[in-house]
């Protein structure tokens, strides 16, 4: 299996931020086992697809049952009448703390970006012509959690396979980048699950969802949404070839 580095850095806060969204879930009253669950269901399609994991998803996940551990204790000798402190607490400080700190970051990124796209004034008569023309949808960038929430969709969805019709298949990183390209080329984008429709086998989605990882990665890709945990829109970013992919890809200083 291929070891795939990901595209952007997505933390522990950023899935248990992302689950609480995503299940409509009021932050101060969060249901740990079942975030739990889910959470561990995440961290395992992570390791099954081979995504280098950092240390603290695991320590997240410790994190997690022992407060749900501490949730199922009864209360001490003598403190039955009292209000017991909530084993939630501390983690809830930390998720509003990161909350705060991330859309700060998003607020500074937004402006970073409109900045960029102001127009000096010798060029004012383009910006007029710019502005009359239709208004683009606006697009938000999807996260990694977003992608792999589309990927166990897609495998959920796969045709279960009796062990009578089990065959080896034999299928590169190579080759799915070649398929993603050939999708993507002449299109402005191409829907996530329009890529994964015709693929039958377990093994080639996988390896198709690595290969997409990896285009993201060096920014040949970027994966698009018109609305929060929205359709996965793939854009191409400049020449969809192969060639250009290698390119990038010898272009790498090796880390270490």
């Amino acid at each position: 299996m291929y070891k795939i580095k990901l595209p952007v850095f997505e933390g522990p806060f950023d899935l248990l931020l992302y689950l609480i969204k995503k299940n409509e879930i009021d932050i101060y009253d969060i249901p740990i086992a079942e975030i739990t669950r889910q959470y561990l269901e995440y961290i395992e399609l992570m390791q099954m697809l081979d995504l280098e994991i950092a240390g603290e998803f695991i320590e997240m996940v410790a994190t997690l049952m022992l407060i749900k551990t501490r949730m199922l204790l009864p209360a001490p000798p003598g403190e039955e009448e009292s209000e017991p402190e909530d084993p939630r607490q501390a983690l809830v400080e930390q998720l509003l703390e990161y909350k705060r700190f991330k859309e700060a970051a998003e607020h500074l990124r937004a402006r970073e970006e409109l900045h960029a796209r102001e127009f000096p004034r010798d060029v004012r008569h383009l910006k007029q012509q710019f502005e009359s023309a239709s208004e683009p949808e606006p697009l938000m960038d999807a996260t990694l959690f977003d992608l792999l929430t589309a990927m166990k969709r897609a495998l959920d969805n796969m045709p279960k396979v009796t062990i009578h019709h089990v065959q080896t298949i034999k299928v590169t990183l190579e080759d799915q980048v070649e398929f993603i390209l050939k999708k993507l080329e002449g299109k402005a984008y191409l829907l996530f699950d329009e890529l994964v429709a015709p693929i039958r086998e377990k093994i080639r989605l996988i390896v198709t969802f690595m290969a997409l990882l990896d285009l993201m990665r060096l920014g040949m890709i970027r994966a698009k949404q018109t609305e929060i945990f929205g359709e996965i829109r793939l854009q191409p970013q400049g020449a969809m070839s192969m060639e250009r992919y290698l390119q990038l890809r010898d272009q790498e200083v090796p880390l270490g």
